[in-house]
């Protein structure tokens, strides 16, 4: 083989996965540049003129903040919830034995292999059969979310306790330190990447879901409503100003969480 082959054959799959990086970016590149754009129209989505009118009048759509401030709302409370019952779901799986386990872990999945307009008519039914259906709101939207992300959560939680070495918590009672004592300074924190992943990803599930949130909202307007709302007439540029917000703050959770990874990994 040549020179030129083996420098091929060696940066191939890097090569490929740089090109699939940029491919994923370049919509969010795009949203970035278009919260800087003055569109000529309302109807317009080409780039027209530089303005930071967007950014320093972020609320202008009317609704469009009450709208985001709900999303957040929601998902940060059906991320607490989910979280919570799903790490406890997680340990009870993966750390006990009992009858209908294994019923247990096909039914976890079952939220996440169905299609979400089946999952969001089902729980319309249930509430319209519980008599809620002219109580549709926050509450219906919260419950409905926090079922979606519980199967997510308890799937990340499980794939960190499952390659977690039982030597160490072994090791840490033969200290002398009782199974409290285990759990809060050896379980947890070799626990607590998987948990804040969970966690992150039951956010983002929460405040981008459109179509369960839309059957079981009522007169609520989450975020993702809002935009499927303004399409009709025209996407005002601020949304792109609201996505870009959330992609900075995402990266920088990311960030810093790599950054903390790497100094525990020196100390």
């Amino acid at each position: 083989m040549t020179r030129v082959g083996r420098w091929i054959g060696e940066h191939l799959v890097l090569g490929i996965g740089l090109l699939v990086l940029l491919y994923m970016f370049v919509p969010i590149a795009i949203v970035i540049g278009m919260s800087f754009n003055e569109p000529a129209s309302r109807n317009s989505y080409s780039f027209n003129q530089f303005t930071l009118h967007n950014w320093a009048n972020p609320c202008e759509p009317i609704g469009m903040c009450d709208s985001v401030v709900l999303s957040i709302q929601i998902g940060l409370l059906a991320t607490l919830f989910a979280t919570a019952l799903g790490t406890l779901m997680a340990f009870a799986l993966v750390r006990h034995r009992f009858r209908g386990r294994s019923v247990a872990n096909v039914f976890t999945f079952l939220p996440m292999a169905s299609p979400e307009i089946v999952m969001g008519s089902s729980l319309l039914a249930l509430f319209v059969a519980g008599g809620l259906a002219g109580q549709l709101g926050f509450g219906t939207i919260l419950v409905a979310h926090i079922l979606f992300c519980l199967s997510f959560v308890v799937v990340t939680v499980k794939a960190r306790l499952a390659g977690l070495d039982p030597r160490l918590e072994q090791a840490a009672m033969d200290l002398y330190a009782n199974e409290w004592q285990t759990f809060w300074r050896v379980t947890f924190p070799l626990v607590f990447p998987g948990i804040l992943s969970a966690a992150l990803l039951s956010f983002s599930l929460s405040f981008d879901d459109f179509i369960i949130t839309n059957l079981n909202a009522g007169q609520e307007v989450t975020f993702p409503m809002f935009v499927w709302g303004a399409a009709q007439r025209g996407i005002p540029p601020q949304i792109n100003v609201v996505g870009t917000v959330m992609f900075l703050v995402a990266l920088g959770l990311v960030l810093a969480g790599e950054v903390g990874s790497r100094r525990r990994a020196r100390a």
